[in-house]
């Protein structure tokens, strides 16, 4: 490729970002006319944006990825979409067996996993969230091992440096975590670098990686990646989460479930 052909391809696709930023979508039936090339070009234009995260491919286009604003702090959070939460950890929970080692990740999701599960079950929960120590103090039967480290204020749940060394220390049979933004090819993001440094080692404790997001955590990216989509071997979701990903899931042998 000449160099001048090389500058022309640089800002055809920025020009195609843009279209995508202000349009939502484009279409390569649309995108070829207008810069004079062909349908095929479009299409190799529209997977490199794609793999920059710059768009979302889509058949026949491509769309725009939002993406995922700052969450505001947990307590802030704690009853939007409720009734879906308590559903999702209502069904996490039921996963749980007697006699396991799980670990419980922080968020208001995950939250509610631990208000489901039985009042006299005996388990060792191991948990790096301050909300899922209150909830749990009071249960006799249930061992906890709470990871030290930094206080993330805005999530009650300790983070860094130290936090990362601790969770090397143990092994559990299931870990369950929420995430910030969830995007098939992009993976499981976040907003918070110290937290999805833990966040990577939780992820590699345990032999079944179990994730818990309502409907509007899908089809968002945030700034740090934690991991790819295929480290999940359950999701559990609600029935609001389009047909189209759940499908997509599946098709990647991830056992999803929509309550």
């Amino acid at each position: 490729m000449k160099k001048n052909d090389s500058l022309l391809k640089v800002q055809r696709q920025a020009q195609i970002r843009r279209l995508v930023d202000e349009h939502g979508q484009v279409t390569v039936t649309d995108l070829s006319p207008l810069f004079d090339v062909s349908e095929a070009t479009i299409r190799r234009d529209l997977e490199e944006c794609a793999d920059r995260g710059w768009v979302r491919r889509t058949h026949g286009g491509a769309v725009k990825i939002e993406r995922a604003i700052k969450e505001p702090p947990i307590m802030d959070r704690i009853h939007k979409n409720a009734a879906a939460k308590e559903r999702i950890g209502k069904k996490a929970a039921e996963m749980i067996q007697p006699g396991e080692t799980v670990f419980l990740g922080s968020g208001t999701t995950v939250l509610e996993i631990a208000k489901n599960l039985p009042y006299d079950i005996e388990l060792t929960v191991i948990t790096n969230s301050l909300l899922l120590l209150d909830e749990l103090v009071n249960r006799p039967n249930i061992e906890i091992i709470v990871i030290g480290g930094m206080l993330r204020r805005s999530e009650l749940s300790m983070v860094g440096h130290i936090a990362n060394q601790a969770v090397q220390e143990f092994r559990a049979d299931r870990v369950f975590m929420g995430i910030r933004a969830i995007d098939i090819k992009h993976g499981f993001t976040n907003d918070y670098l110290p937290e999805a440094v833990v966040d990577r080692e939780i992820l590699k404790i345990a032999p079944e990686i179990v994730f818990v997001a309502d409907h509007e955590k899908f089809s968002k990216v945030s700034t740090v990646l934690v991991a790819s989509t295929n480290i999940v071997d359950v999701m559990i979701t609600d029935v609001d989460t389009p047909e189209e990903i759940v499908s997509t899931l599946r098709d990647m042998m991830i056992d999803v479930y929509c309550v």
